[in-house]
């Protein structure tokens, strides 16, 4: 353990104490415990991945005491990481910290120097451009290839936007909705279905769905977060089916649709 730091019992002095204390924890389980021994940021970053994931649940579900177990998990992953690189002499905790704060710094010049930025869009123009001074080729570059397509999409469009590539309206955005599904839909009105080009069918949908998360984007709803909130009440229905059913002694497997259609009905009642 490290030399004890005296704080004093100000709200921040008490939180410079918790990480601190878990700088020290950390610090010990890396030299004593085997596993976290062992561990490197490859073993580390899937771990990582399921962390963030449960955070996001927890977020989902507005469970406040679920968010503050989960930000400590994370908040420890964190810590890991730069233990494991102060260890290769490569960067420590103190680092990262600083670097983020001046990264912050620059790229709030509307906060911390004379450049004038009055609205939201105008804060993420100005932060698009301040990005391609740092070195970044393209206003997309920053955006991670392995995040899921959906998520991937709307950061896209949210980029674009940033540096002014975007509609004017809704209506237009509507628009173009409306051609997609036309387009989408005009792969499958011919009569062979042994005819249909699977592989333009497929783009076609990619098409459809892209400017359906532009619209959602438009008019402020987040589509991620859409889809899994009715992810949730798919499968909360459905578990309610399936529990229902077999209260009457049946199983779905021997329902026909009209019966599932009753206790789907009841399902949306509840």
């Amino acid at each position: 353990m490290s030399t004890p730091i005296n704080f004093d019992d100000s709200p921040r002095g008490k939180q410079l104490q918790a990480f601190n204390r878990l700088l020290d924890v950390m610090e010990e389980l890396r030299e004593k415990c085997p596993w976290d021994r062992k561990q490197t940021t490859d073993s580390l970053r899937h771990l990582t991945i399921e962390e963030t994931y449960e955070l996001s649940d927890a977020i989902l579900k507005n469970d406040l005491p679920e968010i503050k177990k989960e930000l400590g998990d994370l908040m420890l992953h964190l810590v890991f990481y730069a233990k494991i690189a102060s260890e290769q002499n490569a960067f420590d905790i103190a680092d990262v910290l600083n670097a983020q704060c001046d990264k912050l710094i620059f790229r709030h010049p509307h906060i911390y120097g004379d450049t004038k930025a009055e609205t939201e869009e105008q804060v993420k123009q100005n932060w698009e451009k301040l990005k391609l001074k740092e070195g970044n080729k393209s206003v997309l570059g920053g955006v991670p290839a392995s995040l899921p397509a959906i998520v991937k999409a709307m950061r896209i469009q949210e980029k674009a936007r940033g540096a002014g590539f975007d509609w004017d309206d809704k209506a237009e955005v509507w628009k173009k909705v409306q051609e997609e599904l036309n387009e989408f839909e005009s792969e499958f009105n011919i009569q062979n279905v042994n005819e249909i080009d699977k592989q333009r069918a497929t783009a076609e949908f990619g098409d459809l769905v892209f400017s359906l998360i532009n619209f959602a984007r438009f008019i402020d709803i987040n589509p991620e977060e859409a889809l899994e909130r009715t992810n949730i009440k798919f499968i909360t229905r459905f578990q309610f089916i399936e529990q229902e059913a077999a209260k009457d002694g049946k199983q779905l497997q021997d329902m026909n649709l009209a019966e599932m259609d009753y206790y789907w009905n009841k399902a949306k009642k509840m």
